[in-house]
């Protein structure tokens, strides 16, 4: 902030003396000028300190003078005595009084430099305590980030160092942390300017949005080095200074590598995850809790419940908490202890569809992931959120059967229909005319086809298998095969 009259009246070097606006000595001087001009507002901008020997000035003009320099919104007029005047001629004087313009004195020994001067070195100092101002904040806000909590921690700081209200958002706009007072509203206001800023990504956007209404004024700011991944907004009562946008900036920056550094962890974190789970797939679960408590994870004891989640793959890791979680092809493998089975498929049911195993050991973890799999497949095709493998009518009896063998026979007995050009929708007929025993109405009415198209399927199906479809026998074995196909 420039240093006001008021300070630079009061430096007795200066011997400067106050005739009139003596209510508005706090303005602000922002620079000094000098003009011997009738006229000199088209040489200012606002906000200096104006000073004149007044050898154009008379009572003729005085005046009009002093409204132009007034309406230039000038923070003051210095006036040397001792070169065209002696004294400050009284038109001046009444006319700076009638203005409320303060109108100062400058003796005849005090050079307009040494004002200059003055005012330069108040202003260098005010920059510099500025500076430093700025320094410490972000010294403030550096040990914030390092804190447990990271950038909630950064947004308390920010909110504390300006006065206002400071958002954390995630990259859908949803509050992640909010702090200071009117910041739960002010986030539903901000929703329109996150989608601009989300708009134009990539394409030459805007580092920050900056809104402002007579009562308040906002920075948005988004997250991310490489693309959006949140945004954080912060509010103030007042205009933003040159310290706060620097502020603003500097905790944008913490909060721009905290993200970007916790998403890198985690990524490797899944990653690892991913390959422990290979591991005990594999059988090898003494080796994958080891690999985990290196990292300082650990791998859940006793019965296990493995649960197999299609859908947002994200959302499901992030909603499994400290669950064992790790992606795996196209859904989310999660093992959990099988007492709190039933607890996590209730967090997880609402971010896609879930094929729940049986309770097995550690060393059958590859039997639970093929029965969550079989779930799965299960619940996408009757298009239910949850599908229990005990739930499923001959998984019971399936469980006794030697995984690849059954695998094998499968393949062998459906390979006419794979290999058929239309094979789709021949296994898809077949699998809805088992499914519902054979009743023609039935099962073409769950396909959308005329029952007529799906007699003749069956018969080109009989024919490309060599088999009667209407022996129970040949129904279980197919039945089988289209299950482990699965």
């Amino acid at each position: 902030m420039a240093p006001t009259l008021r300070t630079v009246v009061r430096r007795l070097s200066l011997k400067l003396g106050v005739l009139s606006g003596q209510d508005a000595l706090d303005r602000p001087v922002r620079w000094v000028a000098v003009s011997e001009l009738e006229d000199p507002t088209p040489f200012l901008e606002g906000g200096e300190l104006v000073l004149t020997t007044g050898m154009r000035l008379d009572a003729r003009n005085a005046g009009s003078y002093v409204d132009r320099l007034v309406g230039r919104e000038v923070t003051g007029l210095g006036f040397g005595i001792g070169l065209g005047h002696e004294k400050i001629p009284a038109a001046l004087v009444d006319a700076a009084a009638r203005a409320g313009l303060p109108l100062i004195e400058v003796p005849r020994d005090t050079p307009f430099v040494a004002i200059g001067k003055v005012v330069s070195e108040l202003l260098a100092a005010e920059q510099y305590d500025e500076i430093s101002r700025a320094f410490a904040a972000q010294g403030r806000l550096t040990r914030a980030a390092l804190r447990p909590e990271g950038p909630q921690a950064v947004i308390d700081r920010l909110a504390r160092e300006l006065g206002g209200w400071a958002l954390l958002l995630d990259e859908a706009g949803a509050v992640r942390h909010a702090t200071g007072r009117g910041a739960a509203v002010a986030a539903e206001g901000l929703r329109p300017e996150l989608e601009r800023l989300r708009k134009s990504e990539g394409r030459g956007a805007p580092a920050s949005l900056a809104l402002s209404t007579p009562l308040e004024h906002v920075i948005v700011q988004p997250l991310g080095a490489r693309r959006i991944r949140g945004f954080f907004a912060v509010g103030l009562e007042r205009p933003f200074t040159p310290v706060a946008h620097t502020v603003v900036n500097a905790a944008g920056s913490l909060l721009t590598l905290a993200i970007e550094h916790g998403g890198e962890h985690l990524a490797a974190e899944r990653r690892v995850r991913s390959a422990v789970l290979r591991l005990l797939l594999a059988g090898q679960v003494q080796a994958g809790r080891e690999t985990l408590e290196l990292l300082g994870d650990g791998f859940p004891c006793g019965p296990l419940v493995v649960i197999a989640a299609g859908g947002d793959g994200e959302a499901v890791l992030e909603a499994a908490g400290n669950e064992f979680a790790a992606a795996d092809e196209d859904r989310v493998v999660v093992v959990v202890p099988a007492g709190r089975a039933d607890t996590v498929v209730l967090a997880l049911r609402d971010h896609g569809p879930l094929g729940v195993g049986a309770t097995v050991s550690p060393e059958d973890l590859r039997t639970g992931l093929e029965q969550a799999d079989r779930a799965l497949a299960s619940a996408r095709r009757g298009a239910v959120p949850v599908m229990r493998f005990a739930d499923l009518a001959g998984q019971s009896l399936m469980s006794l059967l030697d995984p690849d063998v059954t695998a094998a026979f499968s393949s062998a007995l459906l390979a006419p229909l794979r290999e058929h050009g239309s094979r789709a929708d021949l296994l898809a007929s077949l699998r809805a005319y088992l499914e519902c025993n054979g009743h023609w109405d039935a099962a073409a009415q769950r396909l959308g086809v005329h029952r007529h198209t799906l007699r003749y399927r069956m018969r080109r199906a009989a024919e490309l298998l060599g088999r009667d479809l209407d022996d129970p026998a040949v129904r279980a074995e197919l039945w089988v095969a289209l299950a482990v196909a699965d």
